[in-house]
């Protein structure tokens, strides 16, 4: 089976990548841009670049609305009940820390925040600070074999001291959907605030925040097929009501005095400053673009790619892979060889995985290890790509052993 992308044409750097010899193998980190993306990149430059919302001419009334265009796209592409529900930052990592900093004043001394243990140091750090800011506990769920959380220990976990739940929706080391249907309602009941990192999630498939029932649910734009420099910030509006402003400046204020001020609710009360706007009418040049896509088709080829890619693996002496992944990129170290001297000679091949701890330091500790190997693809990949994978792989192995 050839395991060919239909996609694949409409990514210009992919052929720009072969040109060099290079197969891409790391769109967990982020991911190459279709050309309706790029032309989105070109046309609000080209056309007269602007500044939003507050300009009466005809560029900023023309860049208003497209950059308020997105914020429409991406409610609907969540199924938040308005868009108004929209927060835009600057990545996953923002809109987490917004909530740390934003929610902080909602906690006290004793208060527990409940994390996982395979977490991103995006979804650890910020929960992680604020703990000692305020003299919090950070309780740690942990998993089972497969890199799943463990829900008896959750229920044992989560408590009436429990007052928010931040939690991956995929794991972007172990490639592991966690239990959201379970997870959630157990801190609902106990009153929490509920949020969710969707940075690898949201690439793969539609999720319904309504449905979910989370509070709180974060993406980045640059692994969405998107441009860098955005992310997405869902909160339902009574959660968001709960936010106090953590940044300052223009845009956000509604009246201000030398003495005091008075600032506007979400979504623009928390969009302080010039924002990325080709970048957030990018992403929504992207969101239009998956969203004319058949979606049973990428799901169907992103699966058989995968099991191609774990069959491989498997069948190579010494590889252990980490966890159990069910989706869309598989995290392995192999015995007696350092991650970064096989991810060098991986390199030398034109192979582009990704090697070291991948933003999960206290999740390799726990596994053993010093770091792992990550391969991990995105629709335009091919059973090609795979096949230069494994030939580089064999390659460096018979090296390094």
């Amino acid at each position: 089976m050839s395991l060919n992308s239909p996609w694949r044409s409409d990514f210009p750097a992919l052929s720009a990548l072969e040109a060099e010899g290079q197969t891409y193998l790391d769109s967990a980190a982020t991911s190459q841009k279709p050309q309706a993306v790029l032309d989105a990149l070109l046309g609000y430059y080209a056309s007269g670049a602007a500044n939003v919302h507050r300009a009466q001419h005809l560029p900023g009334e023309r860049a208003t609305r497209a950059f308020e265009g997105t914020r429409t796209r991406a409610a609907q592409w969540l199924n938040a009940a308005s868009p108004a529900e929209i927060l835009f930052t600057r990545g996953t990592t923002e809109a987490i820390n917004l909530l740390a900093y934003g929610l902080e004043h909602l906690f006290q001394a004793g208060d527990e925040i409940v994390i996982s243990a395979l977490e991103h140091h995006a979804n650890l750090l910020p929960w992680q600070q604020l703990a000692l800011r305020r003299q919090l506990k950070l309780v740690v769920l942990p998993l089972d074999d497969r890199g799943v959380i463990d829900l008896e220990q959750a229920r044992r976990l989560i408590g009436t001291r429990t007052r928010l739940l931040a939690v991956s929706q995929l794991s972007n080391v172990l490639g592991r959907w966690q239990p959201l249907t379970e997870l959630l309602p157990l801190a609902r009941s106990q009153g929490a605030i509920t949020v969710v990192d969707g940075a690898q999630g949201a690439v793969h498939g539609r999720h319904d925040v309504q449905a979910m029932g989370c509070d709180f649910y974060a993406f980045s734009s640059h692994k969405l097929y998107g441009p860098d420099g955005v992310g997405v910030l869902y909160g339902r509006s009574e959660a968001l009501a709960r936010l106090r402003h953590w940044q300052f400046g223009g845009e956000m204020v509604h009246t201000a005095a030398y003495q005091s001020a008075d600032f506007h609710g979400a979504p623009l009360g928390f969009e302080a400053g010039t924002p990325a706007i080709a970048s957030v009418i990018g992403l929504g040049a992207a969101l239009d673009y998956l969203g004319n896509l058949d979606a049973a088709a990428i799901a169907g080829h992103e699966a058989a790619l995968h099991v191609k890619l774990l069959a491989g693996l498997a069948a190579r002496d010494g590889v252990r892979l980490l966890g159990d992944p069910g989706q869309a990129l598989a995290s392995f170290s192999v015995e007696g060889v350092h991650n970064a001297d096989l991810a060098h000679l991986l390199t030398e091949q034109g192979i582009a995985v990704r090697a070291g701890h991948h933003c999960a330091m206290p999740l390799m500790h726990r596994l053993g290890l010093q770091g792992a190997i990550r391969v991990s693809l995105g629709l335009y990949n091919d059973g090609n790509d795979l096949e230069r994978f494994f030939g580089a792989l064999d390659k460096a192995l018979e090296m390094l052993r």
